[in-house]
């Protein structure tokens, strides 16, 4: 592997090095286990701020801020009695809560959305979480990637992303699941804003009660809302048993294709093994030269509806 000057492996000092660096406002990328996130203090506006320069995002697009506990979140946000009931099933894990943010809380404004709610998320990640609790800040970690680009899922990537702008890399090869945290707010009905790992039916299932995975929103109230979204920058084409010319083909299922421009997404049929290779075969296809991507069908449930919202947000 080639060297880098600013990737370092998540040792127990590199961890501490990082938590100290985002304590004190700077800007690091961190794996989580969904995708690497670039990681800031959220109590500091101004690293806020630099999360947004980096990957140049609208500041219309909120952003998820992590903390170490659902105590945590308490101190900060209203939570909801849904919420507690979710976050004691499903979290830490891929989830985000929607919430109202508390009076003084001390959280940048800059990461809220428009009605003054903050998305909340515990991660499942040993590095991330051991820097929460060292850091002892909430940290705002979007999808460390340029605004609308492939998520990363390696710190090779981060690095072809922002180069030496970022001071630290923490490089990890246990990123689980390889698409962004479910996101859900709470009100009248409970809605999806962006699907994920944790499915509607997972959701409904522990909540007895019917969860809705709306089509449009007329607001963005959280991360992963924008109509064009996880692009690799050439043209992505969905429902597709064949490549277009000077193009790349993502297969998914039991089939025997072969060629420079074949990348399976799952031999096997497994959905989660199609989420945890999307965005790296995205990066690939258009590194390798293919002008354009043509994707399998992939079915429309469980994880495969978050994987159809991130391919649809890709084609544009």
């Amino acid at each position: 592997m080639k060297f880098y000057s600013n990737i370092f492996k998540a040792t127990k000092k590199n961890i501490l090095k990082a938590s100290l660096l985002i304590k004190s406002g700077t800007v690091v990328a961190i794996p989580t286990e969904t995708v690497y996130g670039l990681a800031g203090n959220a109590l500091k506006s101004s690293a806020v701020k630099k999360i947004y320069q980096l990957k140049k995002r609208p500041k219309h697009n909120p952003l998820i801020v992590h903390f170490s506990s659902l105590e945590a979140i308490k101190q900060i946000a209203v939570v909801h009695p849904d919420c507690i009931k979710l976050a004691k099933k499903f979290s830490p894990g891929p989830i985000t809560y929607v919430l109202p943010i508390k009076k003084n809380s001390g959280i940048s404004p800059l990461v809220l959305n428009s009605k003054k709610q903050i998305a909340c998320r515990i991660p499942n990640h040993k590095t991330f979480l051991s820097i929460l609790k060292q850091s002892e800040v909430p940290i705002a970690a979007p999808s460390a990637n340029m605004s609308n680009a492939v998520s990363t899922l390696r710190a090779v990537d981060v690095h072809k992303e922002f180069g030496s702008k970022i001071k630290m890399i923490l490089d990890t090869n246990k990123i689980k699941i390889g698409l962004e945290s479910t996101v859900i707010k709470f009100g009248s009905t409970i809605q999806i804003l962006r699907p994920g790992a944790i499915t509607k039916e997972m959701l409904e299932k522990t909540l007895r009660k019917k969860v809705s995975l709306p089509a449009k929103f007329k607001t963005i109230e959280a991360p992963g809302q924008m109509k064009k979204h996880y692009s690799p920058g050439i043209p992505v084409y969905l429902n597709q048993k064949k490549e277009k010319p000077n193009g790349a083909l993502l297969v998914f299922g039991r089939y025997k294709l072969k060629g420079r421009h074949i990348f399976y997404l799952s031999k096997k049929s497994s959905l989660e093994e199609a989420a945890k290779n999307l965005y790296v075969l995205l990066r690939t296809a258009k590194e390798k030269g293919f002008k354009n991507i043509s994707v399998h069908p992939i079915p429309n449930k469980g994880i495969g509806r978050a994987i159809n919202d991130r391919l649809t947000r890709a084609a544009g």
